[in-house]
């Protein structure tokens, strides 16, 4: 019994994380986070001549910010490496389900090189299309312009 206890708590733990993660990321990109910093910063400067601008005084901040920014470091490329799998899982089943071709589905796991060669292929076909729509409005347009001259 105590082994199926277990086996739930990673998950549990990984759940926990994930929403923690997800809701500091969010809270901190609110202006009341940036007013907190910014007031942060204020308060401390105008303590300055209290402590006499001393190294303690400076080491605060210092230890302060980057013990803020190491944390919100993982916590935010948490968040978004969770958000880019679920737009990457959206994109796969709208490809998956629509007449796009499968073969895009799990590029994401390509190189760089290759997913340049896969975009100036992509960017070639869209030229060509865009050159091809160009030549078929401009047909139209003449075929338009001459049963106006008839009429």
């Amino acid at each position: 019994m105590a082994n199926h206890a277990n086996a739930h708590a990673p998950a549990a733990t990984t759940r926990l994380f994930a929403e923690v993660a997800n809701e500091i990321a969010r809270q901190s990109g609110r202006p009341a986070a940036f007013l907190l910093a910014a007031m942060t910063v204020a308060v401390w400067a105008l303590s300055g001549p209290i402590f006499g601008y001393s190294d303690t005084w400076q080491l605060v901040i210092n230890t302060g910010t980057t013990i803020v920014t190491f944390l919100m470091v993982f916590l935010i490329q948490s968040s978004q490496n969770r958000d880019n799998a679920a737009i990457q899982v959206k994109l796969d089943e709208l490809i998956r389900s629509s007449a796009a071709q499968n073969f895009y589905i799990g590029i994401e796991h390509l190189t760089d090189e290759e997913l340049d060669e896969i975009r100036k292929k992509c960017e070639q076909r869209a030229a060509y299309a865009l050159e091809a729509g160009a030549r078929k409005t401009a047909a139209v347009d003449e075929r338009a312009a001459n049963a106006a001259d008839m009429a």
